[in-house]
Order: structure tokens, then sequence, then C-alpha cells
């Protein structure tokens, strides 16, 4: 029966330095622009409203919020270590039987004799 291995996969690697950069730099870029939609908003929707201060408020806070995620890594996903090496099945050895002949010993003795030269 062959079974599969398991192969070490590219995507669960982590992204690339640039490719990271690339995306926050994305992600600091359409936080900005939402910043600039709600500051124009704020200044030309009439009449003036509760949305006005929304609109501010928002304009306000977005800047400190895309600097944040701008900063933020990508730890919010799990990689796990995969180890490079593949691991391969080896057959089932046979059972060696025991020899009979008398050039194959089973035992093996080994004797020391002291010495006492005292």
């Amino acid at each position: 029966m062959k079974s599969k291995h398991l192969v070490p996969a590219v995507t669960s690697l982590p992204q690339s330095p640039q490719a990271e950069a690339d995306h926050r730099v994305r992600r600091y870029a359409l936080t900005m622009t939402i910043r600039i939609v709600c500051f124009a908003l704020m200044m030309f929707v009439q009449p003036y409203g509760w949305y006005t201060w929304v609109f501010a408020a928002a304009a306000a806070v977005l800047p400190y919020i895309a600097v944040v995620f701008a900063n933020a890594g990508s730890d919010s996903t799990e990689t796990s270590a995969e180890s490079p090496l593949q691991e391969i099945e080896a057959p089932a050895a046979a059972p060696e039987e025991p020899s009979s002949s008398p050039s194959d010993p089973q035992i093996i003795t080994i004797r020391e004799s002291g010495r006492d030269d005292a």
C-alpha cells in the first residue's frame, strides 16, 4: 500500500518582506483616502448637522488609525514550521534466524583475570 508523503507547501510560508510592505502602504493609502473624503464631506455637505461632527471626528481619528494599521505586522496569520525533510518509509526488515554453525557463536564471554600484586 502506497502512502502519500506530506511535502511542505509554499503557501504555508510567511509573506515576503516586500509584499508585506506593499500591503501596508496600500492599507495606509486607503485609510488616508477615506480621511480626505470625510474631510471634504464635512466641509461641503449642507446644512451642517450631527453628521458633520461624525465626518469631523473621522477626519481627526483616521490618521492615528492609519499609522497604527500601517505599523502593525501581519501577526494575525499563524504559520507553522514545516520540516524540509521528507521521511521515506523503509520496508519491514525480516527477522534474522539464529545460525547454528560453530564459527558464529551466539554468546560471547569475556573473562578477565585479576592480579594480586599485594
